[in-house]
């Protein structure tokens, strides 16, 4: 058994640097860069403290993946699963979760649209990120304050990344 377990480290040491790769190669064309993330989570925590409201935000790349996260301190506990919903529901239809919760009203074309995808988010705080040439790179979800206060929020990511 021993002498298996030996084999097989020998064989991954020598395996595993040979198909390394660039890490710059794998990132997709038209996806956020963790420089961008960074630079729109920046942004956003600079207007939550303005506001005095302690948020939960989140930034995710074009296929709805959690990019980058930050939970100030006395966020809710419950919000951060709500600012991850936002950007992944804002991604997922590529509009805004208060433009998305405006077409989900009793008697829209979209009702009950949030029950659907495990569940979405579908109220102000969740918007698009796009680069200078429009093209949809992520999205940013806040959650902590009133819907107004997570609109500002994201809002002030949105402008950073342009």
């Amino acid at each position: 058994m021993k002498h298996s377990i030996l084999t097989i480290f020998f064989v991954f040491s020598f395996i595993l640097p040979a198909v390394a790769v660039d890490a710059s190669s794998l990132q997709l064309p038209n996806d956020i860069t963790l420089a961008q993330a960074e630079k729109v989570l920046d942004a956003a925590l600079v207007k939550a403290k303005k506001q005095g409201i302690p948020m939960n935000i989140a930034i995710v790349d074009a296929g709805g993946n959690l990019k980058a996260f930050a939970r100030m301190d006395g966020a809710f506990l419950g919000s951060i699963d709500i600012a991850i919903k936002k950007a992944v529901t804002s991604r997922k239809f590529n509009m805004s979760t208060a433009a998305l919760g405006a077409a989900a009203q009793p008697g829209k074309p979209l009702y009950g649209i949030e029950v659907t995808n495990d569940g979405l988010a579908i109220f102000g705080g969740g918007e698009l990120l796009k680069n200078k040439n429009g093209l949809i790179i992520g999205a940013i979800g806040v959650s902590g304050g009133s819907v107004g206060e997570d609109t500002n929020v994201a809002k002030a990511g949105v402008v950073a990344v342009k």
